[in-house]
């Protein structure tokens, strides 16, 4: 225990922990109010023709899971650049959830997916996924959002090499594309992620709410 907690605090450096644990809780906040009140709501569908179109690639489903993995690096990575730049990301972040669970509480959205026959590996995962993850809370895609702000905030990173960005940029992409071939989301939901991360980035910056985050490092 000793161990981990020591490689805990070489990880992640003190202005860091409690501005990444307050992102911790209110992703929680985001994603799990929503789900507890859809069944009191009327659910709206974005499919478009397109959506319609697209095949259903259960490979993706890969990638769709390891953008946790990428969540958990990129947010340390870059908190672990700067103070400053750790209370920027931190605060921009709160906001662009805090918009998004407005969008999720308002205007809810939902999608219908195929039904998966469990062949293999990959099937059962996307088997599991379906049953764990309900098609609700679409608009704005969460796992959009913050995969956009782990290339957003890796640009200009002074602690790594300038290849880390785009490597980022790279696997969101791949992201934006695993939602859409999983049948977890629509075309919308994706551009809606991207423009509400923004967003909360923009609004973060204009009421500097960086200063609040501070208080927390």
């Amino acid at each position: 225990m000793k161990q981990l907690y020591r490689l805990f605090q070489k990880l992640i450096p003190a202005h860091a922990r409690r501005p990444l644990l307050a992102v911790l809780v209110f992703n929680f906040v985001c994603y799990y109010v929503p789900k507890a009140l859809e069944s009191h709501r009327t659910l709206h569908v974005l499919s478009t023709a397109l959506d319609n179109a697209l095949p259903r690639v259960p490979a993706f489903i890969f990638i769709y899971v390891l953008a946790y993995a990428q969540w958990v690096v990129a947010y340390i990575i870059i908190a672990r650049d700067s103070r400053e730049r750790c209370c920027r990301f931190v605060a921009g972040e709160l906001c662009a959830k805090l918009i998004a669970m407005a969008i999720l509480l308002i205007w809810p959205t939902t999608l219908k997916r195929p039904p998966v026959e469990v062949t293999d590996f990959t099937t059962w995962t996307l088997a599991f996924i379906y049953r764990a993850d309900t098609p609700t809370n679409l608009f704005p895609s969460l796992h959009c959002l913050a995969s956009w702000l782990c290339f957003r905030w890796s640009l200009g990173l002074k602690r790594m090499p300038g290849w880390y960005a785009w490597v980022q940029g790279l696997f969101s992409l791949l992201v934006f594309a695993s939602v859409l071939l999983v049948k977890q989301h629509v075309w919308p939901d994706i551009f809606g992620g991207i423009a509400v991360a923004e967003l909360g980035i923009l609004i973060s910056r204009l009421l500097r709410t960086d200063r609040l985050v501070e208080k927390l490092t």
